[in-house]
C-alpha cells in the first residue's frame, strides 16, 4: 500500500463525487468502479516509473477508451438503425 496513491485516489474519487455529471459525461454510469480500478492500477505503474502517482491527460483518455471498447453495452444493430442508451438512432 502506497500512501501517495491512497491520497491521490481519495482526492480523485472525491472530485467526481462532488461533480457526478462530469463523471457521467466522461464514462457513463456503468463503468464507475472499473474506471476507478484502472486509474488506481495506472497510479501504481506511474509510481514505479517516476515516483509520482498523478495521471496524465493521455493516460486518462486511454483508460476511458479502453473501458468503452471492452464493454460495448446496449447497442443493437438492425439495418440502418441502432438502439443505444439514448434511444434509436439512424446511421443514415
Amino acid at each position: 500500500m502506497n500512501i501517495d496513491i491512497e491520497i491521490y485516489m481519495k482526492n480523485f474519487i472525491t472530485f467526481f463525487e462532488k461533480n457526478p455529471n462530469d463523471l457521467m459525461e466522461l464514462i457513463g454510469v456503468d463503468f464507475k468502479d472499473d474506471f476507478f480500478d484502472e486509474v488506481k492500477k495506472q497510479c501504481y505503474i506511474n509510481v514505479e516509473k517516476n515516483g509520482d502517482p498523478t495521471l496524465t491527460q493521455q493516460q486518462l483518455i486511454e483508460i476511458v477508451v479502453n473501458l468503452k471498447k471492452a464493454k460495448p453495452k446496449d447497442v443493437l444493430k438492425t439495418g440502418v438503425f441502432q438502439s443505444t442508451n439514448f434511444g434509436l438512432i439512424s446511421l443514415n
